[in-house]
């Protein structure tokens, strides 16, 4: 298969590159700069794409993977910056520009990284559904909302609502846990917090399959991607386990959280990784910060 990512040189994008490299497919990276030597496994092609410029050709692509997002270094809620109307009009006009120069091109299946984002307003401690209709309290959650809309006027588009993807990084990045594990193993107090958490490989597999799937299982093409609640005390009891840190884990929190229904996903065969997943992951993780 030969494959467009946009995006692909970033934390989440790089698990899609990467699973898309094992399992034998052609990809072209579609980014603003080419990734460094060595970054990917792999050799890949780079074609230079932002998403407030014009669209990449994409003729005798399979499928596009649209992992790509506009925002402030490190941020995606609250990415916008100080500049709400550019962050809205990069992301919202880029994709939908996007999605139609692969319907030109002839693109076969594109399938667009949403997020539960998407699910915005809905009280804390409600089991969200792919059947209820985005509420967006924030300006992320409304572009990703506006991709969506984008999306399903494309006759094989897909939408993955990930929750939060955790992992190790690539060559020259930082996890998204790093500095809280930084913060832990230096003593410092660390506030209560959980939330749901999927693995980056186990989102590249979800992505695998809505590719490889007949068009008639993927229903409206809308599929939550979540694995586990995960609470910082528990998470930074691994990290004490592993290093022999002395210090005190934050308390557990009480907070209410709106859990993912994966139903869909797991109907088409996904199986998340768990818990062990997470253990397994952790001491490359740790690597660079103990």
């Amino acid at each position: 298969m030969k494959l467009a990512v946009t995006g692909g040189t970033g934390l989440v994008g790089r698990f899609l590159v990467e699973e898309a490299l094992a399992a034998g497919d052609t990809v072209t990276v579609l980014t603003r700069r080419p990734p460094a030597p060595g970054f990917f496994s792999a050799p890949v092609a780079h074609l230079p794409y932002d998403l407030s410029g014009a669209t990449p050709p994409l003729a005798g692509i399979d499928a596009l993977i649209h992992a790509g997002f506009s925002h402030v270094p490190g941020r995606y809620r609250g990415g916008e910056g100080d500049d709400p109307e550019g962050f809205l009009r990069s992301n919202g006009d880029g994709t939908l520009r996007l999605f139609e120069a692969a319907a030109r091109s002839g693109v076969g299946r594109v399938v667009c990284l949403s997020s539960r984002a998407v699910y915005g307003d809905y009280p804390p401690g409600t089991e969200l559904t792919e059947a209820m209709p985005p509420r967006p309290d924030t300006l992320y959650g409304e572009a990703k909302a506006e991709a969506e809309v984008a999306l399903a006027d494309l006759p094989a588009g897909v939408a993955l609502r990930a929750t939060g993807v955790y992992g190790p990084a690539g060559p020259g990045q930082r996890h998204k846990w790093a500095d809280l594990f930084g913060a832990f193993l230096r003593g410092e107090p660390i506030e209560p917090r959980r939330g749901t958490e999927v693995h980056g490989d186990d989102l590249a597999a979800a992505v695998r399959l809505v590719l490889d799937a007949p068009q008639d299982l993927l229903g409206d093409g809308i599929f939550n991607v979540s694995d586990i609640l995960l609470d910082r005390h528990d998470l930074l009891a691994e990290v004490a386990r592993l290093t022999g840190a002395p210090h005190p884990l934050p308390a557990q929190s009480d907070a209410p959280v709106s859990a993912m229904r994966c139903d869909r996903l797991r109907a088409l065969g996904w199986r998340p990784g768990g818990m062990a997943r997470l253990r397994a992951s952790l001491p490359a993780m740790l690597q660079g910060v103990v």
